[in-house]
């Protein structure tokens, strides 16, 4: 396969795990997955945004950093691959919707610092799925703290990353999840394998299924 370390992006319930998992076990790849679910503020922060936005958008930058440094400057030498459900600048997205001003100027100053540090994917899949799949992924996982998030916060993330790769270089494929479903339909999963055997240059690629 042509990628060696591969991040799945996409909003909130976009299937970023389950895809996750599926090339993990494929490839027997080293997983990286983030660990959100420990994170104290994020029920507070659903419950009570502009209070807990700051705290909760620090942790994330301290959490995933910390296991990213840990997991790529330690890398298995029995497993080839490496795949992550996370891309190390989306954290300076949703800073950029959740905090005020001045909180945000305190915040990316200290993002700019450690971003350097960190090696870069060789390839980003970004899952573009719509609001109403979105939705249905949300309630299908049924997290307690994520039942109530509005539509208008996930049209403002999935607009922040649409920007986002319109502003980045990365080699990112983009992937249309209205019609796909890799876990249940092995033909798209294999058309997804035979892509990423494909030597694409640098900058987005839209893959059809």
């Amino acid at each position: 396969m042509q990628y060696k370390y591969i991040t799945i992006e996409g909003n909130i319930g976009a299937g970023k795990t389950t895809l996750t998992h599926l090339l993990q076990k494929e490839l027997n790849a080293k997983l990286i997955l983030e660990q959100f679910a420990d994170n104290p503020f994020l029920p507070k922060f659903y419950k009570d945004r502009s209070k807990y936005s700051f705290p909760l958008e620090l942790s994330f930058l301290a959490e995933r950093y910390k296991q990213l440094k840990d997991m790529l400057t330690n890398r298995d030498l029995f497993s080839e691959y490496i795949i992550s459900d996370y891309l190390f600048i989306k954290s300076k997205l949703f800073a950029r919707v959740n905090l005020a001003e001045d909180e945000y100027k305190l915040y990316e100053t200290l993002f700019d610092i450690i971003y350097p540090n960190l090696p870069q994917p060789d390839l980003v899949i970004f899952l573009d799925a719509p609001l109403h799949k979105l939705r249905e992924n949300i309630k299908t996982r049924n997290r307690d703290y994520e039942q109530n998030i509005q539509d208008e916060y996930l049209n403002e993330i999935q607009e922040s990353y649409l920007q986002l790769i319109k502003s980045e270089t990365q080699r990112t494929f983009i992937i249309d999840t209205s019609n796909t479903d890799f876990l249940n339909n092995q033909t798209q999963f294999q058309q997804l394998m035979t892509y990423l055997q494909t030597d694409y240059p640098l900058g987005r690629h839209y893959l059809a299924f």
